[in-house]
């Protein structure tokens, strides 16, 4: 359950993210009468993403008729899954400093052309984390216990309705959080989270006679780690650690987890380039021309650098 948490709080904040930024842009720019247009934009692309949401579901559960099928298509779920939560979590500890700037120069552009490029530009802000939300979410769901079902959609729910009012109480200022050390602490979280999606995906590949393996076992500490206590089905819920993964199984969850965090938690090598425009200031003036535009606005909505 808490990973399904996990996931729609993750998706969902930044999704607020985005989302305030715009609403933020064209309330200080008093182009309140193009709001409706990207209210629309993103409801299109809510409905979109549970859409598809759905169409995973119904495609597992309805459409594929043989068991080696279904597995086959969850383990292709879960790996491509694994792909776009790592391809996230990077993506946004890059991003996070040029996304409000690059976002109100879209929106700019977008206010010139018409109403329909607005909703559009909403539209394609938020669509990429639906998808990835109802992508992810089917992956993590299915390789835990309780598969996709009321408690999962809840989990998931309830992840997303606090991302919605942490997003709210931002836009509001009426909280400020180190956005920074969240995005890192539950980035090297979902790792974990994709290093067991990962994992589960090899096992359904094992099921589908696909990989081979499926007795091997790399250990057995089922008297140790009980599948039915309490930390067991927590453990299995969140990372997927189960007591007899097969060789195979390990060797993925280790493959992934370890290098991955190590990458992601690794301080970045740019840091220092902030620092640089003093250099510039000083010889040119087009370079200074450029931070003043970002800095006062970055300032003035919530942004993932705050």
């Amino acid at each position: 359950m808490f990973a399904t948490y996990l996931i729609g709080l993750r998706e969902g904040l930044e999704a607020t993210l985005v989302v305030s930024i715009l609403v933020a842009f064209l309330v200080k720019s008093q182009r309140r009468d193009r709001l409706p247009q990207v209210w629309a934009g993103v409801g299109l692309a809510v409905a979109l993403s549970v859409g598809f949401g759905s169409l995973i579901q119904y495609t597992s559960t309805s459409l594929l008729r043989t068991s080696e099928s279904r597995e086959l298509f969850e383990a292709v779920t879960s790996v491509a899954a694994v792909v776009f939560v790592t391809w996230m979590i990077f993506w946004m500890r890059r991003a996070a400093r040029t996304i409000a700037g690059e976002l109100r120069g879209k929106l700019t552009d977008a206010l010139a052309v018409g109403s329909l490029a607005v909703a559009g530009m909403a539209f394609l802000a938020v669509i990429r984390e639906g998808l990835e939300t109802a992508l992810i979410f089917y992956a993590a769901a299915e390789s835990a216990a309780g598969g996709t079902g009321p408690g999962s959609l809840f989990a998931l729910a309830g992840g997303i309705a606090t991302a919605v009012v942490i997003g709210f109480l931002l836009y509001r200022s009426a909280v400020r959080i180190n956005l920074s050390r969240f995005f890192t602490w539950t980035g090297a979280l979902l790792i974990l989270v994709a290093a067991g999606i990962l994992k589960y995906g090899v096992h359904d590949f094992q099921e589908a006679g696909v990989l081979p393996g499926l007795n091997d076992l790399a250990f057995d500490i089922s008297n140790t780690l009980d599948p039915g206590s309490w930390y067991g089905a927590l453990l299995a819920g969140m990372f997927n650690v189960t007591a007899a993964p097969t060789v195979l199984e390990l060797v993925a969850w280790v493959a992934y987890a370890v290098p991955v965090l190590v990458l992601f938690l690794r301080k970045p090598t740019q840091p220092a380039q902030p620092a640089e425009p003093v250099q510039p200031a000083q010889s040119t003036e087009p370079a200074q021309a450029d931070k003043p535009a970002a800095a006062p606005a970055d300032a003035a909505v919530p942004s993932p650098r705050s």
